[in-house]
């Protein structure tokens, strides 16, 4: 049995909080042995073999048992690694039962000084208290790494500073795969954690980084919203750009974030990309001071 932990947060339609009723875990056959596994927080990216599983993010510490259910399902096993995008509890509360469990925890510097050091996030009154010991991810890097297990080439890239100031991407190139992590909401206005270092202009420029690499058929895993190609990305990436372009000059002005938001300078954006987390005027409250 799995030890699990109580998690401060605000429950949201987007799944970003966690839920200890709904622990169903369902997956999507990205391509080959790589597969989306879907649920309460972020998606996970998952790559099986002989060498032992592969995941990418690990969700809240109570799904960890129908995470392992799902995997033995799809033939593999407990994670021989466990790859943390950034440093977010639907991302990260698993480590502590993934570690041990033997599963070694894999992330940017940035992503075990922050949840070493305990954080809030503001904007979801969400309070996480500093991690230790099994938690915390044991092998860190500061630009990149590279995996090399079941037939794969694995990069995992630092994009700085984006949704956090610790977001690492995951590309597989053999198999034309990424996982995004949260610098890709697909379909609405993202979370962008301004207080742990993330911005506007971060994300977009890590939307670049993941287009460069990307081709009409490459599959995408969001770090939340259904798997995607590059054109949903780009839509996306486009939709950044435009509202850093207005609301960047708003500031230019003096405007604050409350009168920002009032201007309504992102209204014609709402009925695509503000009906699942955040409309645009709640959304520019949160991620101005990044712009």
């Amino acid at each position: 049995m799995f030890r699990t932990k109580r998690f401060a947060v605000l429950a949201m339609a987007a799944g970003f909080a966690a839920s200890a009723q709904a622990q169903s875990i369902d997956s999507v056959e990205v391509t080959g042995n790589i597969h989306m596994l879907t649920g309460d927080g972020g998606n996970l990216g998952l790559l099986l073999g002989d060498d032992g599983p592969l995941l990418i993010d690990d969700k809240f510490a109570p799904l960890t048992e129908a995470i392992i259910a799902k995997i033995g399902e799809l033939g593999g096993d407990t994670p021989r690694f466990v790859v943390n995008t950034h440093f977010h509890g639907d991302h990260t509360g698993g480590n502590e039962n993934f570690g041990n469990a033997g599963s070694t925890i894999v992330a940017h510097d940035n992503v075990r000084g922050r949840l070493a050091e305990g954080t809030e996030i503001k904007a979801f009154g969400m309070v996480t208290p500093p991690q230790t010991g099994a938690a915390l991810p044991v092998i860190t890097f500061t630009r990149d790494v590279s995996f090399h297990l079941n037939g794969e080439r694995v990069d995992v890239i630092h994009v700085p500073n984006a949704h956090t100031d610790g977001d690492g991407i995951v590309h597989f190139p053999g198999s034309n795969v990424i996982h995004a992590g949260d610098v890709f909401f697909n379909g609405f206005f993202p979370f962008i954690d301004v207080d742990h270092g993330g911005t506007v202009k971060g994300t977009i420029e890590a939307a670049d980084r993941i287009l460069a690499l990307a081709d009409e058929s490459t599959r995408i895993i969001p770090g939340h919203g259904p798997l995607a190609g590059r054109d949903d990305l780009l839509a996306y990436r486009d939709m950044l750009a435009t509202a850093h372009e207005r609301l960047s000059a708003l500031k230019a002005e003096g405007k604050s974030a409350e009168e920002a938001a009032a201007a309504n300078p992102l209204a014609d954006l709402d009925e695509k990309w503000g009906q699942v987390m955040f409309s645009s005027e709640r959304w520019i409250g949160i991620v101005y001071g990044g712009i």
